[in-house]
């Protein structure tokens, strides 16, 4: 099913993306004042909120099970963070502790495990267990700090399962907190145990307004129509049952490993099936399900392949190097900054970085003494916003020469257009993106190349600290929505290329000859197409595209705000939606350090765009509508340019 939306009937300011999606992963941020709202957080903004991407919007049945944890287990002055598992949340608190005793002293930080168990009456379904991390309310930003970085997020579907069996209904919390509430104590330093604790969950304040969502009691009403809603999807053929997580997972594994002999929409049933049909792998010699690793994210990936390497290679007091081509999404950054060694950092997407790197690996590799002189190299293939791709067999040389790992993002590439894991020792990408194309479910993905030379170590680390953290529920829906991901890919690389196509005979970037006549709004149209070409074209698979995502420069801030604000396409953050989705990335990504962005070629007014499956003709005709704003506003400018000019030569 394809969406479209015209500018009337643009979504409110705050309003999920897509709409009516209890689990949505966007929000609606549909004009540059919004965006810049968002980020200043301002009033207007904050309080229409009702979605988010998850880890940076705590999703609101999260928010009210979190709630329920300080009543009972909380002391006056805590707040809390809900884990998946014990591990993450020991992570978390050894994150917490790390970064405050960096900062001056340690934030005091406890754990406890909550086990919800379902009534008498549902005994078959399994219980949950929750693994809450306390501090103190005013440490809240570190840990928020730990959930956005890492993505080791609690799933809402985990939190309306836990809801649910806690019989808690939708209408909200409200009332003082109940002076029988147990609080627990702990039975050892850093860890007490409250388990069974499923009935009656006391009433909680109202929860006050925060950047980060609005009222707890303002939540879906989905809880009350659970159980009809997932009727509906099996009985008509959507969904695996729930029960059916093990399944899911196995077909997303296979699916990511390239291993169905068949593999379309209508062979779903036999996908995860142990006895399904199974072949070599489409990706690589010798990958098989087994070296695909699921997770709650793409960042989770991301972190978990980070201390992979931490745990694979030898000790050494080198960094990693964080070999962006182009600008670095920036929680990788953040990763390779707060965790371990630190990195060098090399933004500039030219091949001179990698000139860098070389003079870097020598100059490490005198000092080292035999250790590697670098851990690992991460990159992106292509990099988000500009669009560009790495040399791969360049740096894969490098790896081999000095003994180094890398690590490729393949999220924006995607395997269907390219194949970056012969160069690499670990791919990871976002199935929150294209793969699923719904936006609403998150996860993520590690591929280890079995051809590599640090495999048996990398595979040897894996099995002994892999843990599945990826909630049933959203594998069921991961695994329905990536069923036909090739032939939406493909549907979308030709609706890209066409609007870029139009963008860019309209920019100064024009080839042979700028546009003849009239205003220029639109400086560069940065896509593969036309973005270190060479290097993305060497791994390109045959019949591949170029993406679905690209990004747009103007000639002048206002022609950037005239061209989003008059985009006819839901606007809010993410990427890789069926639905074409737009969002001012500069201003949303790095609003507070816009001069750092710039100095590695990320513009104040840089748009990106993530291009759906809309009808190609109306595609168009919305981007020829935004463009001719932008012209208009480059023309206004203009005007007033030249009026002011002339009146200071008659002053």
């Amino acid at each position: 099913m394809t969406t479209t939306v015209t500018q009337t009937e643009q979504l409110p300011l705050g309003a999920a993306l897509p709409p009516f999606t209890a689990h949505a992963i966007s929000v609606s941020l549909p004009t540059w004042r919004d965006n810049v709202g968002y980020e200043e957080g301002e009033k207007r903004v904050v309080d229409a909120m009702v979605s988010g991407y998850p880890r940076f919007f705590i999703h609101l049945s999260i928010q009210r099970l979190a709630k329920i944890c300080e009543q009972k287990f909380g002391v006056p002055g805590e707040s809390c963070l809900l884990c998946p598992t014990r591990r993450v949340a020991e992570h978390c608190r050894e994150f917490m502790l790390d970064r405050s005793k960096k900062a001056g002293a340690p934030v005091p930080v406890r754990l406890v495990q909550f086990t919800i168990c379902p009534e008498e009456d549902d005994a078959s379904a399994p219980c949950v267990e929750l693994h809450i991390v306390f501090f103190p309310k005013d440490s809240f930003p570190l840990a928020k700090q730990f959930w956005q970085h890492t993505g080791l997020c609690v799933s809402s579907r985990l939190a309306e399962r836990c809801l649910a069996m806690m019989k808690e209904d939708s209408s909200g919390l409200a009332g003082p907190k109940s002076p029988t509430t147990p609080f627990t104590k702990p039975g050892n330093r850093h860890y007490a145990a409250a388990k069974g604790l499923n009935k009656s969950p006391p009433a909680s304040p109202p929860a006050a307004q925060s950047r980060f969502g609005t009222g707890i009691s303002e939540t879906s009403s989905e809880l009350l129509s659970k159980d009809h809603i997932n009727y509906v999807e099996e009985r008509y053929g959507r969904n695996m049952p729930l029960e059916s997580a093990a399944a899911a997972k196995r077909a997303l594994r296979r699916r990511i490993a390239g291993v169905l002999v068949r593999d379309t929409p209508n062979d779903w049933s036999t996908a995860g099936a142990q006895d399904a049909q199974l072949g070599p792998s489409t990706r690589a010699e010798g990958v098989t399900e087994d070296d695909v690793f699921l997770y709650s994210t793409g960042m989770a990936a991301i972190w978990s392949v980070h201390q992979l390497a931490l745990g694979v290679r030898p000790a050494a007091k080198s960094k990693h190097a964080h070999l962006k081509r182009s600008f670095p999404y920036t929680d990788t950054l953040k990763i390779l900054e707060k965790w371990g060694p630190g990195c060098y950092f090399l933004g500039h997407g030219l091949d001179k970085d990698i000139d860098e790197l070389e003079a870097i690996l020598a100059r490490e590799s005198e000092a080292s003494s035999g250790s590697p002189p670098i851990l690992a190299l991460f990159t992106e293939f292509p990099s988000n916003p500009l669009l560009r791709s790495a040399d791969l067999p360049r740096l894969r040389a490098l790896a081999d020469k000095y003994g180094f790992l890398i690590v490729v993002d393949e999220t924006i590439g995607n395997f269907v257009n390219v194949e970056v894991l012969p160069y690499a020792d670990a791919v990871v990408s976002s199935l929150s993106k294209i793969f699923s194309g719904d936006a609403n479910v998150m996860g993520g993905s590690l591929v280890l190349n079995p051809n590599g030379r640090h495999y048996a170590a990398l595979k040897a680390r894996m099995a002994a600290t892999y843990e599945d953290s990826y909630y049933g529920e959203d594998a069921v829906y991961m695994e329905r929505n990536s069923r036909d991901f090739r032939r939406r890919i493909r549907a979308i690389d030709a609706n890209a290329l066409a609007v870029c196509e139009f963008l860019r005979s309209r920019s100064l970037a024009a080839s042979p000859s700028p546009p003849p006549s009239g205003p220029v709004a639109v400086k560069d149209v940065y896509y593969p197409r036309w973005v270190t070409s060479e290097h993305y074209a060497r791994c390109r698979v045959p019949g591949g595209g170029d993406g679905g995502l690209f990004s747009l420069t103007f000639t002048s801030t206002a022609a950037s705000r005239a061209f989003f604000d008059a985009l006819p396409c839901m606007k809010g953050p993410s990427l890789g939606s069926n639905f074409t989705l737009a969002c001012p990335y500069t201003i949303l990504a790095h609003y507070a350090e816009l001069d750092w962005a710039a100095g590695w070629g990320v513009e104040e007014g840089l748009v990106r765009v993530s291009v759906g499956l809309e009808e190609r003709g109306a595609l168009l005709n919305g981007v020829r509508e935004a463009l001719e704003a932008a012209e208009a506003a480059a023309l206004k400018e203009q005007e007033a340019e030249g009026k002011g000019k002339s009146e200071e030569a008659q002053a």
